[in-house]
């Protein structure tokens, strides 16, 4: 079986904006904890210049993956290279190219919204003359401009969220890994948020998002889907429903027709069929090509006398896509361990 590869995701279609280079290279990698396996045989290739979101249920291995990709864990066997090195032997210069936004807070409960993120800059050498522009405008970016006298120790579960994500950005790393970073952020915050990781793309930075949230599928250049510690696919948020239908979706409204078992194993039958589904209106039929095969289709029903009320091609959402691909994917005792 071919390897999921970012890069072959990448290679064609408009959101292809990766280089080509691999930045993060993941080889037959597995991680035990114990008699746990949270990570199994993963193989994963990431380009520079491209938003990876990786996407899957909670407990899937998603953080797993990327405390290895940073260094702070050792794969149990396989290999790991981050510009092209291995992550856990690097050097303060090559540590500073990347930044890791964790699920759990890390900043100083003590200091103020301004001392945590003009800490962090200090840290990493900024000079004052340049420093006090960037970072209000990294506070105007998470909203929390108004609340920069306030100590993080009285601020809410979500300021002290998006005051971590401000100060994974503030040494502009080329290659960003955030985990989780629109947990509890309101939709319009969220959408500020990734229109800034789009912005940070297309000046060449590469950014690796592990989310639950589905729908932020849309706003990535491409998905890695993960499933009990693996990764199932990777896609181009287009190609998903193909990949979750085994084809072209078209839906099916039937009216207050009905398909008999064998006309519906005669439709199964058609070379350009991939899979039928009965709904509660019809059928799902996922086909090799819906603009090619939506009229062969229709004929088809015509020609067996079955009544058709609409044949029109269908438009899952992100859920009803990730539910089809985990479910297809995975057994039911590892989807309860998720």
């Amino acid at each position: 079986m071919t390897s999921p590869s970012l890069a072959a995701a990448t290679a064609v279609g408009p959101t292809a904006t990766g280089t080509g280079t691999a930045l993060v290279e993941v080889r037959g990698v597995t991680k035990d904890f114990g008699e746990q396996r949270a990570l199994d045989e993963i193989d994963l290739t990431i380009p520079a210049g491209v938003v990876v979101g990786l996407i899957g249920p909670s407990g899937c291995g998603k953080s797993t993956l990327i405390r290895l990709l940073t260094g702070i864990s050792r794969p149990t066997a396989g290999t790991v290279r981050v510009f092209g090195s291995d992550p856990t032997g690097f050097s303060t210069r090559q540590r500073r190219r990347f930044g890791y936004m964790p699920q759990l807070p890390v900043l100083f409960p003590n200091l103020t919204v301004w001392g945590n993120l003009n800490f962090i800059a200090s840290v990493y050498g900024m000079s004052l003359r340049r420093r006090r522009r960037h970072l209000l405008g990294l506070l105007e970016l998470v909203d929390l401009s108004e609340h920069r006298h306030k100590r993080l120790s009285e601020c809410s579960g979500g300021m002290q969220r998006r005051l971590t994500l401000a100060a994974t950005l503030v040494h502009h790393p080329e290659l960003l890994y955030l985990d989780e970073p629109t947990a509890g952020v309101d939709p319009i915050l969220r959408e500020r948020f990734w229109e800034h990781f789009r912005t940070l793309r297309d000046q060449g930075h590469t950014i690796v998002v592990p989310t639950q949230y589905v729908g932020e599928a849309v706003s990535c250049d491409v998905v890695a889907v993960m499933a009990a510690g693996r990764v199932i696919t990777v896609q181009r948020p287009d190609t998903l429903a193909r990949f979750a239908y085994g084809g072209d979706p078209l839906s099916i409204d039937l009216g207050d027709g009905w398909l008999s078992g064998p006309q519906l194993a005669t439709l199964r039958r058609q070379p350009f069929v991939r899979s039928v589904r009965r709904t509660d209106d019809g059928l799902i039929v996922a086909v090799d090509d819906a603009a090619a095969d939506l009229g062969r289709l229709q004929q088809l029903f015509a020609a067996a006398g079955v009544g058709v009320k609409q044949v029109t091609p269908m438009e899952p959402t992100f859920d009803e896509m990730f539910v089809l691909i985990i479910e297809a994917n995975t057994s039911a005792s590892e989807r309860a361990e998720s």
